[in-house]
C-alpha cells in the first residue's frame, strides 16, 4: 500500500515536471527516486548524500532547485524549524494533516494524528466562522532517549558536549 501511494506520488511528480516542460536528466531521476523511497524527514544536504549514492555526479544546484518544485507540485511539505535550514517532508501527501514533534537537541522528527486535535480544530474554526483549508502543529521539546541516556542514536555527541 505505501509503496503503490509512494509510486503514484513519483509518478505525479514526473508529470508536473513533464507539464512544466523541465527535463528530467539522471541527476534529477537521482533526487526524485531518493525523495519517494524514504519516510524520514530530510534536509537538502541529506537528499544531495542519497541521490549521489544514486548517481555520483547530482549536484548541490540541482538538488536546490527540485526542492522547490517538488513543494510546488504538493508532493513533499517544507518545514521551518527554527533552524539555518529547512526540512522537507515526503509523507505528506498520504497524511496532510499530521502533526510533528521535534527534539529540539538532536533533531529526532517523530509524526503523530490525534482525533483530539482534529475535534478542536473543527470546534475552534467552526466557532470563529472558518473552515479548515490546511493547519500545523509542531511541538518542540526534547526526546527522553537524550534526557536519559546522555545520547541518543539520532545525536552525534552526548547532551553534556553542547
Amino acid at each position: 500500500m505505501m509503496g503503490d501511494l509512494k509510486n503514484r506520488a513519483r509518478e505525479s511528480f514526473l508529470n508536473f515536471l513533464a507539464d512544466k516542460k523541465l527535463r528530467i536528466t539522471s541527476q534529477r531521476q537521482a533526487i526524485v527516486d531518493s525523495v519517494f523511497s524514504t519516510e524520514e524527514h530530510f534536509t537538502a544536504e541529506q537528499l544531495l548524500d542519497w541521490a549521489r549514492v544514486r548517481d555520483k555526479s547530482v549536484s548541490r544546484a540541482t538538488v536546490y532547485r527540485t526542492l522547490p518544485l517538488l513543494v510546488e507540485s504538493g508532493m513533499v511539505r517544507e518545514m521551518d524549524f527554527g533552524k539555518d535550514y529547512k526540512f522537507y517532508d515526503p509523507n505528506y501527501l498520504d497524511h496532510p494533516n499530521h502533526h510533528h514533534i521535534i527534539c529540539q537537541d538532536c533533531e529526532k522528527i517523530v509524526e503523530f494524528e490525534s482525533e483530539k486535535i482534529t475535534k478542536i480544530e473543527a470546534e475552534i474554526s467552526h466557532k470563529l466562522g472558518f473552515s479548515v483549508a490546511s493547519q500545523r502543529l509542531q511541538i518542540t521539546g526534547n526526546c527522553e532517549e537524550l534526557k536519559k541516556m546522555g545520547g541518543c542514536k539520532n545525536h552525534p555527541c552526548p547532551s553534556n558536549e553542547h
